[in-house]
């Protein structure tokens, strides 16, 4: 007895169409993990360690950073050299920032100076001097400039609000009594902005009523926070309890998502002009790239070389990272490791399309993630992960413990995106 095989002679529907693309995606996830190289160049000039960097808001070769022995230098990263060295302050340069139109730029530093300088050099025979010098009574740690507007806010012992035109603050926040180390604006909601303080806690103000809004209290002191320039209310924290918190500001009570990896205090962290990744840097001498729905970084950057990454930006074109350490360098790196530098044929883009959707196609597949998933790490970093591990299995076991040999409801579950929030105040 004969069956009939029904047969469809399509030539676009293969009998082994699936076995065919699984071999190129695994080819295709194969070839991306030997083509990433992403490390471009080393930024040396500085003499001490590089403390903070800045963009130029128009132009995007140019990024200006200062340093520990208070030298600021102006970079062109076409060229990769310095174009301007200024000896700005006595001590630290704690904070830079350009102006939103990008015609001059500001310092602060611990001599208790707020500096204005103007981003062209001085012209043949003129003295390198300040625009504007305004002193102050304490050091100021940081500074940061208004989106749309000349005002410019600068934090210390309280948050001060500048107009440019004048040397007293138009208006002074301060909510406790500890040191502020950041303050950052709101790109979206420009009146908006953020501060973190060593008493563990991360503040939003309002310029328009001059109040703090809400403050919200972690376990360990935040570094630094960043706005995400696509959503409005989005911003993350760089904690030194080796974790980022992204926070939506209409409810502080739970971050939106944790973000663990670093084995350090996490120092630094910027948005990527797209909102959806972010870069951070930490003490632990590396720097990673997190998708900003995720609690895992998708890529770790670091040399043999670099000590511990203090300033870390993402540059306007969302193409490349900078990032400053305590050896003197800023390491410029791509942002995707394994893309190709610059123009691509169409039949290039063709297949980089198609390589990019099969990949997204069978990146659940067990062989394919791992081969995607795996990256070098120094000694140091791999075995600081597994004695955490090791020590987050302990507590894990120890809380179920607890909660098997208490009376039923007395120990409450917490969730991990609660754990590390002591309280919200407004």
């Amino acid at each position: 007895m004969s069956y009939s095989v029904p047969r469809n002679y399509d030539p676009t529907l293969h009998p082994f169409e699936v076995p065919r693309e699984y071999v190129r995606a695994l080819n295709a996830t194969k070839l991306e993990r030997v083509f990433a190289k992403p490390f471009l160049a080393s930024l040396d000039g500085h003499c001490d360690g590089v403390n903070c960097l800045a963009k130029h808001p128009k132009n995007l070769a140019t990024i200006l950073s200062g340093a520990c022995d208070g030298e600021v230098r102006i970079w062109n990263l076409t060229q990769r050299n310095c174009i301007r060295t200024i000896q700005a302050h006595e001590g630290f340069v704690r904070g830079i920032c350009t102006r939103f139109c990008g015609t001059s730029f500001f310092t602060v530093g611990d001599d208790k100076t707020v500096k204005q300088w103007k981003m062209d050099g001085p012209g043949y025979g003129e003295e390198e001097e300040p625009l504007h010098t305004i002193l102050g009574k304490t050091v100021y740690t940081g500074i940061d400039h208004h989106w749309k507007e000349a005002v410019f806010a600068t934090c210390g012992q309280q948050v001060d609000i500048w107009d440019e035109q004048r040397t007293n603050p138009i208006c002074s926040m301060t909510w406790g009594f500890d040191s502020i180390s950041s303050v950052k604006f709101n790109p979206v909601e420009t009146f908006l902005l953020g501060s973190c303080a060593s008493d563990r806690n991360i503040v939003l103000y309002d310029m328009r009523q001059a109040t703090p809004l809400k403050k919200v209290i972690l376990d360990m002191r935040t570094n630094t926070i960043c706005w995400n320039p696509m959503e409005a209310f989005i911003f993350t924290a760089a904690n030194e309890d080796y974790n980022l918190y992204t926070f939506d500001m209409r409810a502080l009570d739970t971050p939106v998502m944790v973000h663990m990896d670093h084995v350090s205090a996490v120092l630094d962290v910027d948005y990527s002009p797209t909102g959806k990744e972010f870069v951070s840097a930490s003490f632990d001498k590396s720097i990673r790239i997190f998708p900003v729905d995720k609690s895992r970084s998708r890529e770790v950057y670091h040399t043999k070389r670099m000590q511990h990454v203090i300033c870390v930006k993402w540059t306007s074109d969302s193409k490349y990272i900078m990032c400053g350490s305590d050896e003197m360098n800023i390491r410029l790196w791509k942002a995707n490791a394994s893309e190709k530098l610059g123009v691509l044929t169409s039949r290039e883009k063709a297949a980089k399309d198609y390589n990019q959707k099969l990949k997204e196609k069978f990146q659940h597949y067990p062989h394919i993630k791992r081969i995607a998933r795996h990256r070098h790490l120094p000694k140091s970093i791999y075995s600081q992960i597994q004695e955490q591990r090791i020590m987050k299995e302990a507590r894990r076991r120890k809380e179920v413990n607890r909660i098997k040999h208490s009376k039923p409801g007395s120990v409450p579950i917490v969730s991990e995106k609660k754990k590390h929030i002591v309280a919200v105040v407004k």
